[in-house]
């Protein structure tokens, strides 16, 4: 649309798509609002719309995946979560533990993380295991524990949801839904988050393409939530030093074909806390929107994942140096502007 487009010539046009039997996706940017289109079997003539009121160009999209892709949106998208966002040119830090396993557990790290001066606080309250007698989460008790922690420290609880009862729960209690990587490909769950009113961290599967990923997103947002973070948290591959292989360029692979933020997840990528910190670096470098850490105030005794958590004070430092990277990079950038 032209940068001057009314709602009412917005809405015109939504019109029109909707009246040919397709729908219809506005996608507001910094400088003009897109309209995604979806539902067509092939090509859709452009004449449909190119002397409609408030259109600036009609563009043909030939990729697999329309609406996160750079051709629908030129600028990067902004997700907001709760009182804080996502994208746009600052850090994301999202920490918190692996598993919520009580309140005072919980209630030690979010100190933590809220001196940090982070916005986001992470938290499993159900937990996708390979085993089946392995700790599965606390449930709804450990959504209530969160919500709690938002109330108390202002935190913008991310978690985990792994089908759609636990989706309407997430949206009850938490700020955002995230889909794990074992759920990348559940097509059912993500076109019910999809439907969900509030925003998606979708992490990349465990041996999922760049393609494949863009394209889950895609099933997310061609149900009309356009508020989708992405989430590289590490493949498998052959190598056996690490939990998972982070794959950083994957980062800026996105940011090519995409307006959608992308974040690491230096945890899971690496499965060791002495790695957390150079790939949390590493991540920053190449242009990730953000970080998504494991802390817990007492590693060895946590019931998920405790070889790759922080401890508080470890992940205070991790804070400082990523930051310094961050604004080291930033300044690079006005400068070079």
């Amino acid at each position: 649309m032209k940068p001057d487009a009314t709602r009412a010539e917005i809405d015109r046009v939504v019109e029109v798509i909707e009246k040919l039997g397709f729908k219809g996706h506005p996608m507001p940017g910094e400088n003009r609002t897109a309209i995604g289109i979806t539902g067509n079997r092939g090509s859709v003539d452009p004449a449909h719309f190119e002397n409609l009121p408030g259109v600036a160009e009609a563009i043909r999209v030939t990729k697999p995946y329309k609406l996160i892709s750079n051709d629908l949106k030129p600028g990067r998208s902004v997700v907001r979560v709760g009182n804080a966002s996502i994208g746009g040119g600052g850090l994301a830090m999202i920490a918190g533990p692996c598993a919520v396993e009580s309140s005072e557990q919980v209630f030690a790290v979010a100190e933590a993380v809220a001196a940090s001066g982070a916005r986001f606080f992470r938290g499993g309250a159900f937990k996708p295991r390979t085993s089946p007698y392995a700790f599965q989460g606390m449930g709804e008790d450990g959504l209530k524990i969160l919500s709690e922690v938002r109330s108390q420290f202002g935190l913008n609880i991310v978690t985990e949801a792994m089908d759609e009862h636990g989706i309407d729960m997430v949206e009850k209690y938490g700020d955002c839904i995230q889909i794990g990587a074992r759920n990348m490909q559940n097509f059912s769950l993500l076109k019910y988050a999809g439907r969900a009113k509030k925003p998606v961290l979708l992490k990349r599967g465990l041996s999922a393409t760049l393609d494949e990923l863009l394209l889950a997103a895609e099933y997310i947002m061609a149900e009309g939530n356009y508020d989708v973070i992405l989430c590289e948290r590490g493949i498998r591959t052959f190598a056996d030093h690490a939990r998972n292989t982070i794959d950083l360029s994957i980062v800026p692979a996105v940011r090519r074909l995409s307006h959608l933020p992308i974040i690491v997840d230096p945890s899971h990528g690496t499965g060791h806390n002495y790695m957390v910190e150079p790939m949390a670096l590493a991540g920053v470098a190449v242009g990730a929107d953000g970080l998504i850490i494991e802390v817990h105030p007492c590693p060895e005794e946590a019931l998920c994942d405790g070889a790759q958590a922080l401890r508080p004070d470890q992940y205070v430092e991790v804070v400082e140096q990523v930051m310094r990277v961050h604004d080291a990079m930033s300044l690079a950038a006005t400068v070079a502007s």
